[in-house]
């Protein structure tokens, strides 16, 4: 009985650092978000309405994403929380998929910017 206890709080363990490092995540995406939108406006970029909508556009996807993924990260967190008492693990591909898509919305935009931009 003690080594199926030990067992578990491993489990439980690992997946709250699962969790805090999808939170680690979010932190890192909305602040490459926020930096990109802040450095455009402080910058000596040449002003084109394109690019600053791009940028502001960019800013706010991210921040989106962030809590979109902290969502996400926290229900994955209780759904396994709930599945290793039961004994039940199944690994979520779908949340996985659907975050890598908006990374990859992201990341276009970030290349979008970066083709519009005239220093």
């Amino acid at each position: 009985m003690e080594k199926n206890q030990l067992k578990y709080a491993q489990q439980h363990l690992a997946n709250e650092r699962t969790f805090l490092a999808w939170i680690r995540t979010v932190i890192a995406i909305v602040g490459v978000g926020f930096l990109a939108t802040s450095l455009h406006f402080t910058i000596g970029v040449h002003r084109d309405a394109r690019i600053d909508l791009i940028s502001i556009v960019l800013g706010m996807f991210a921040c989106a994403l962030g809590l979109v993924i902290t969502v996400l990260a926290t229900f994955g967190y209780l759904q396994k929380k709930r599945q290793i008492n039961e004994g039940t693990f199944q690994p979520s591909s779908a949340h996985v998929i659907l975050i890598a898509v908006f990374m990859v919305i992201l990341l276009s935009m970030i290349i979008l910017y970066f083709v519009f931009i005239k220093v």
